[in-house]
């Protein structure tokens, strides 16, 4: 039996995952999903603390994050390596070290007494579901979680790695990697790709393919 771990992207909590995680529990595997807290003040370090506390009582992990959350288990992982088998990033690649999601993203948040409210309307890339589910069951996102950097060493690079690519190609990845520095770290030795292309939040669009990916990537 492996256990999956799944964690969510901003806004979001374990929730998230709930049309996902049966399909994978019906292959006889354990499923935990991580709801990050969303309190004012917290920042990225809470969220990897959290996540490593998870992971100190588990073995055999296949940890897969969304998003933001590609972020975060990317540091988890980098401190506790031993306990995972398979890293699985969903429309999400690990960042550089020292890099926030502010920087990735370009633009500077804009926060509303220090958190980032869902928004009303859909992103562009919120395809093949009812926005409605994030706006009414989201929570905002404190603003320290998309300013604070990331930190980690290489030890996470040891461990085999899948990227589930939903909003471009392998081969946009691959054109990308090489030539823009942000996205470097999503190329070369140690990385299988599967494409899912539904739009950035395919645990909404297509959550039986999105299970049937986690599975194959084991």
């Amino acid at each position: 039996m492996t256990t999956y771990v799944l964690v969510p992207g901003f806004w979001l909590g374990g929730w998230a995952w709930d049309a996902v995680a049966p399909k994978i529990e019906e292959q006889g595997h354990d499923v935990r999903q991580i709801s990050p807290p969303l309190d004012p003040g917290i920042g990225v370090e809470e969220h990897i603390e959290q996540l490593t506390d998870v992971l100190n009582t588990l073995d055999d992990v296949v940890l897969a994050g969304h998003s933001y959350g590609g972020m975060v288990m990317t540091a988890a992982a980098d401190r506790m390596p031993a306990r995972i088998r398979r890293l699985v990033y969903v429309d999400t690649g690990p960042l550089p070290d020292g890099m926030s999601q502010a920087d990735f993203d370009g633009t500077p948040p804009v926060a509303v007494d220090g958190m980032l409210p869902v928004p009303a309307q859909a992103p562009p890339a919120a395809t093949g579901f009812d926005w409605s589910i994030v706006r009414d069951r989201g929570r905002p996102q404190p603003v320290a979680t998309a300013t604070d950097p990331v930190r980690h060493r290489d030890r996470w690079r040891a461990l085999p790695r899948t990227a589930i690519l939903c909003s471009f190609s392998e081969t946009q990845l691959r054109e990308l990697a090489a030539t823009v520095p942000l996205f470097g770290p999503m190329a070369g030795d140690g990385w299988t790709y599967r494409e899912l292309p539904t739009g950035h939040w395919p645990m909404f669009s297509e959550p039986d393919a999105l299970a049937s990916l986690l599975l194959s990537s084991d």
